[in-house]
């Protein structure tokens, strides 16, 4: 047997192994935005209400990291150029570390972003903060 014979066996009992098991090929559809129903600020936790606060106020924020440019990579968020988006830490008690939930806020400005979001399971999904 000549190996392009091999291994277009080996493909082909692949192909139908995951076709028998039940394996899709496609990948797997990403988390949306949840934006359509939002979060109110006031459902905010505690400290995401201080975080939304601070970002309107220019900080001065807890952590290092907060300010930084969020690339929006997995397109969670409605796509925008490079450097749009900037993400802030909420804290999260009795995390010894800045733990999973963050705002990402848009716009020119950071102290005046034209959109928020809120995310408590480090960007996998995102809810619009609306006031």
């Amino acid at each position: 047997m000549r190996k392009t014979q091999f291994w277009g066996l080996v493909i082909s009992g692949i192909m139908l192994l995951h076709t028998h098991v039940g394996v899709s090929a496609k990948e797997p559809t990403p988390p949306t935005l949840e934006s359509q129903s939002g979060i109110a600020l006031h459902q905010l936790p505690p400290q995401g209400v201080e975080t939304y606060r601070l970002i309107h106020q220019g900080g001065p924020f807890p952590f290092e990291k907060d300010g930084v440019f969020f690339g929006n990579r997995e397109r969670q968020l409605p796509i925008q150029k490079r450097g749009y988006y900037r993400e802030y830490t909420v804290k999260t008690p009795y995390s010894r570390d800045r733990g999973s939930r963050r705002i990402v806020c848009g716009g020119e400005q950071p102290t005046t972003p034209n959109a928020c979001y809120y995310t408590e399971d480090h960007y996998t999904t995102f809810r619009k903060i609306v006031k």
